[in-house]
């Protein structure tokens, strides 16, 4: 028995020398470097700097082939140029437009831009939100802004006079017209402007006007009025109406007439029906916007921009030829000519060598257009 007690215990030592033999194959459990919140060098891999955002607030849903969808092509160009993450909100109408800016100021953005919003809305927001950078793309009616607020403001009365110039060289009736949105200065420097170019090459032209109550996304509005004009002799009708607009284009095809566009490049709406569009450039602006606040470049209170900054002209100016090849053939002909007559005031504009009314900002030249 004891015999058998002492070859347990010796085949116990055995296996405990073994056993500490092999221990030093074993890795001691230690703290992780990762652990280690004092050691700098022992710190996870840092998280990806967050994108700069953004967010485009419409005052009415995209889709009016004018002056909204020009500013999301601005945004989608940011989108996909840019480091950054933009978001495009649609309003429904001033009754939303506080809502929808207050939702793009609960996303965290480094900048929200307002296009056309009702301006107390925009300004008592910028004020409650101090810390919240906002932009406006194309003009903000106040006399003053928040340090918050970078505003735009494009002054087309150059770009709608060349506008003029084509209308008054190219009707047969001497009888024209223009439908605006609304009677306010901001639009009138579209007509004023405009009125001033008709008569400046057809001193005895009858201009028609019409202005639809700020009803801008109404297009049997639009249609109906410009119907009105069209039965009264006019035979080209510039629109200045945002939705409503698309009306007056679609009167002017049915009754084999002629319009002419704004904003965007509408020329191809109606092919042969639109001679040329008034561009107000809101998608560079738009642009802008994003780029120089993400370059540290956010600059408050009002940009002043027009025809010498690119951001005004005519479709003809980016290419556009629709007109030219398929319009009627004796409007075409006249083409070239009237092309040359627009560049030789473009370069007077710019040389300050002749004075355009801008209705923003009016002197005695705009007293003969009111």
């Amino acid at each position: 028995m004891r015999s058998r007690l002492f070859q347990l215990l010796g085949l116990f030592s055995v296996l405990s020398v073994l056993l500490a033999a092999c221990g030093s194959a074993v890795p001691p459990v230690v703290p992780t470097a990762a652990a280690d919140s004092t050691n700098p060098a022992a710190t996870d891999a840092p998280a990806p700097v967050a994108k700069f955002k953004f967010s485009l607030v419409l005052p009415n849903p995209r889709g009016d082939h004018s002056f909204i969808d020009a500013s999301v092509v601005g945004a989608e160009k940011a989108m996909n140029e840019l480091p950054v993450e933009g978001s495009i909100i649609e309003s429904q109408g001033i009754a939303d437009q506080e809502s929808a800016l207050r939702s793009a100021i609960s996303m965290d953005n480094d900048i929200v831009l307002a296009l056309a919003i009702e301006p107390d809305t925009l300004i008592n927001l910028a004020n409650e939100y101090p810390n919240q950078k906002f932009g406006v793309p194309s003009e903000l009616f106040v006399e003053t802004t928040p340090d918050n607020v970078s505003a735009f403001q494009i002054n087309v009365h150059q770009g709608a006079f060349l506008g003029g110039l084509v209308a008054g060289s190219l009707t047969k009736t001497k009888t024209v017209g223009a439908v605006l949105g609304g009677d306010s200065n901001g639009l009138n420097q579209f007509f004023y402007a405009y009125k001033q170019g008709v008569l400046q090459v057809c001193p005895d032209c009858k201009v028609f006007v019409s202005y639809l109550n700020f009803d801008f996304g109404n297009p049997t509005l639009g249609k109906e009025t410009a119907l009105g004009q069209y039965a009264q002799g006019a035979d080209i009708i510039f629109q200045v109406a945002g939705r409503s607009g698309e009306g007056v284009i679609s009167a002017a095809k049915e009754k084999g007439l002629y319009a002419i566009g704004v904003d965007s490049n509408q020329d191809d709406i109606a092919p042969g029906t639109v001679i040329v569009s008034v561009m107000k450039r809101v998608d560079i602006t738009t642009y802008l916007l994003v780029k120089n606040t993400m370059d540290g470049n956010f600059k408050p209170g009002f940009n002043n921009v027009d025809m010498k900054d690119g951001v005004v002209g005519l479709s003809w100016d980016v290419g556009s030829t629709t007109f030219a090849d398929q319009g009627p053939a004796e409007m075409t002909a006249k083409l070239p000519e009237i092309q040359k007559l627009v560049e030789e005031y473009r370069t007077k504009i710019l040389n300050n060598e002749f004075e355009v009314c801008d209705a923003m900002n009016q002197t005695a030249v705009c007293d003969p257009l009111k």
